[in-house]
């Protein structure tokens, strides 16, 4: 018998325990507070936030599981009939204090319509305010391990796939140093059983916390120059830009009514818009920009 939905959400809800235990461990301070809501529509969840911590200075590993009629303008978006439908995962993303210790976001997830079809998605990306070519060459080294468990090929076309997808087109340049997407993965798509899709998806999960446990240890101590905050924000702008615009999850999240202070959890404390924002030519920043701009355009 294949795997059930009540399974996997199980599983999930676990996936973000340990996620929060790891977390809370290696900054030392800060807990998360637990806030657990009910959709209207069906379902609910219980968004777990961590704030003004040593290392995080604000942060969300959210645990979903909603259900209900599937709203007109998803179902055509999707191009699947008017039908119910149920959904479960879990979704992260972590900003540091310090300028060095980059944003991350993963979110993984389960989906399912009562025509019988369904399908699993998610991914991992790294988001440094500065760079870091050894550290963005490690991240992708673990996001490799974690694909080829399941298949050699996925690294390869998950990661193409992660540059197209985090792509901020209005600025023509890359949100971060890209990672892994993936979605609608099923038995059709992938010829490959929902068990084994399903051990795909907890590689991801569980590489999650020992990959930015890792960032955070060696970075968080790294002295920082107020030059460097100032960059810091007018990255996080970026970040936002690209959530409030493009992120499917956030689109999601609003089509079918979900709690908004949830959705929005993944923007930053504080950004930093400026009008035409320039930085010294041959400078730290700029060497950023320059590579967001070039190294992961989709093609």
């Amino acid at each position: 018998m294949a795997i059930s939905r009540e399974e996997i959400t199980d599983w999930f809800r676990e996936l973000q325990s340990n996620i929060i235990t790891a977390l809370e461990e290696q900054d030392g301070s800060g807990k998360f507070i637990r806030d657990e809501w009910e959709r209207p529509g069906g379902g609910g969840g219980l968004t777990c936030v961590i704030e003004n911590a040593a290392v995080l200075e604000k942060g969300g590993v959210n645990f979903s599981a909603v259900h209900g009629p599937l709203p007109e303008r998803i179902s055509s978006a999707l191009q699947v009939p008017p039908s119910d439908f149920y959904a479960t995962g879990v979704s992260i993303v972590m900003h540091p204090h310090n300028p060095f210790v980059p944003i991350i976001h993963m979110n993984v997830r389960y989906f399912e319509l009562s025509s019988g079809l369904w399908w699993f998605g998610g991914g991992i990306d790294l988001t440094p305010h500065y760079v870091n070519g050894v550290e963005a060459d490690w991240f992708h080294s673990k996001m490799k391990e974690a694909c080829n468990h399941t298949d050699e090929s996925y690294h390869d076309r998950f990661s193409k796939w992660a540059d197209e997808y985090f792509y901020i087109k209005h600025r023509r340049e890359s949100r971060g140093v890209s990672g892994i997407f993936f979605d609608r993965l099923n038995e059709t798509s992938e010829q490959k059983s929902k068990e084994e899709l399903f051990s795909f998806v907890q590689d991801v999960g569980n590489s999650f916390a020992p990959v930015y446990t890792k960032l955070m240890e060696a970075n968080h101590e790294k002295e920082f120059t107020r030059a460097n905050k100032e960059f810091q924000f007018f990255r996080r702008s970026r970040y936002a830009e690209f959530n409030l615009v493009y992120d499917k999850g956030t689109k999601f999240g609003l089509d079918t009514d979900g709690r908004i202070e949830s959705i929005l959890m993944s923007l930053p404390p504080e950004t930093g818009w400026h009008y035409d924002s320039n930085w010294p030519e041959g400078s730290e920043e700029s060497k950023t920009i320059s590579y967001l701009q070039t190294a992961h355009v989709p093609s």
